[in-house]
């Protein structure tokens, strides 16, 4: 049941887009010649916070983009992403 919790979080942040952050979501599939440059975290109280978070922590560290890897919890989530340069 967790694990079907992980996986819809996951699909849910990923469909949301957010064009006003420097940092843009991106897929495996359009990282082009981007380098893996580490990774953030953050907590929040719903899924649409958590991605903003993730955004923006991506944004201060001067990423091009950003994957998400994880989010979960229970009434507080959390999540991880790995920035690109």
């Amino acid at each position: 049941m967790k694990k079907l919790l992980y996986f819809s979080a996951v699909i849910s942040l990923a469909a949301l887009p957010f064009a006003s952050m420097a940092a843009q979501e991106m897929s495996d599939a359009n990282l082009g010649q981007l380098r893996p440059v580490g990774t953030v975290t953050a907590k929040a109280s719903n899924l649409d916070d958590l991605q903003a978070k993730l955004a923006e922590k991506a944004k201060e560290q001067g990423a091009t983009g950003y994957v998400i890897n994880s989010a979960g919890g229970d009434n507080h989530l959390y999540g991880t992403a790995t920035i690109y340069k």
